[in-house]
């Protein structure tokens, strides 16, 4: 029996992991038994999930937590030739065959971002565990695969990166919705500081009175306040050139992407990044931090700038709006860059690793 963790499915970057493997897994492996631990209710919103073959157990405790630990050592059943966690949030108590997919070590790597020493501690408790009980380790990228081994220790078994892909729904031309007439630069992301807003918004208001242009950051406003009042107020110091979407949706977002003069990503930290790709795919030039897994995954295809000087974020940003010919060369290396990054290949390198655990 094959068991998954498919608690985080909901959750936008493993969420989106989750999605897009887990159908070809349950289909590949279409007459063995396999259980879900997760929510039915969120479960039974995907079609692929109705299998005869599939039993969903229910279990919403909280990750990071005992309640998760506890609650595992309980639901996990007993037949399970191979359990699959595709966080590495693992069950401590489990000793069987364990397949670990790990997006980051942000956690151990970025310390003075990781609010409480708990959670600093939890993540290192986790990872130790990790190394030491994980059958194969699935890193995302090849970054995230040198950051495990130099913060957390060399691991007893395999580490293979299989990189995520870029759904093909994002080089499909996006249906149009009404936008502004008005030019804009876009981000789209949190409020957490490994983001970097902040200096995306200092560099814009070093550029604003020179460009047309306005900042459109996709989000709801009201988590950005709840999240950082910093960042709220440096937004409402720059007036109504600052523009919050609010909740978006994929197509709506693909959309924000196809208009835009320019995708902006200040993150100082990525396990792998997916957005820059997903812009590129709709034909968006892309501007990205020159940090952590980002000129992995970009390679030439965008526009580099030092994420903690705002003075190299604008310059870049001007010299984007301002050369036609450069916008159109990251425009057609962004689409080559992108179909790099397929979750067909994901799928089969991923697979390839569960069958080989569970004839093991």
């Amino acid at each position: 029996m094959l068991t998954i963790d498919v608690r985080m499915i909901k959750q936008s970057g493993i969420g989106t992991y989750i999605v897009n493997l887990l159908p070809y897994v349950l289909e590949s492996i279409a007459f063995a038994p396999i259980t879900l631990l997760g929510r039915g209710e969120e479960l039974s919103q995907f079609s692929w999930i109705r299998r005869s073959n599939i039993n969903i157990i229910e279990f919403d405790d909280p990750i990071y937590s005992i309640q998760e630990q506890v609650g595992l050592s309980r639901k996990i059943p007993k037949q399970t030739k191979l359990l699959w966690s595709p966080h590495y949030n693992i069950p401590l108590l489990y000793s069987g065959k364990l397949l670990v997919t790990v997006h980051d070590v942000f956690h151990l790597a970025m310390k003075e971002y990781v609010g409480g020493l708990h959670k600093r501690m939890y993540a290192k408790l986790m990872f130790n565990a990790l190394r030491q009980k994980a059958s194969h380790i699935i890193c995302v990228s090849d970054f995230t695969k040198n950051q495990f081994i130099h913060y957390a220790g060399s691991a007893k078994s395999p580490i293979t990166t299989i990189h995520n892909g870029v759904n093909s729904s994002w080089f499909r031309p996006a249906d149009s919705h009404e936008q502004s007439e008005t030019p804009y630069l876009l981000y789209v992301g949190n409020v957490k500081p490994h983001k970097n807003l902040g200096n995306l918004l200092t560099a814009f208001s070093k550029v604003m009175n020179q460009i047309p242009h306005n900042l459109v950051i996709v989000g709801r406003r009201e988590g950005f306040i709840t999240g950082d009042q910093a960042i709220v107020n440096q937004s409402e110091a720059l007036g109504n050139r600052i523009q919050f979407t609010g909740y978006i949706s994929d197509e709506e977002l693909k959309s924000y992407f196809s208009h835009a003069s320019a995708f902006v990503f200040p993150s100082v930290y990525e396990g792998f990044g997916l957005p820059p790709l997903e812009a590129m795919a709709c034909g968006c030039p892309v501007l990205v931090s020159n940090r952590a897994s980002l000129p992995e995954v970009c390679g030439e295809a965008a526009q580099y700038f030092d994420p903690v000087d705002p003075g190299d974020i604008a310059e870049k940003i001007m010299m984007v709006v301002n050369d036609h010919s450069l916008r159109n060369r990251l425009v057609q290396a962004g689409l080559d860059q992108s179909q790099k990054f397929d979750w067909a290949i994901s799928r089969d390198k991923t697979m390839e690793k569960i069958r080989s655990l569970l004839i093991q």
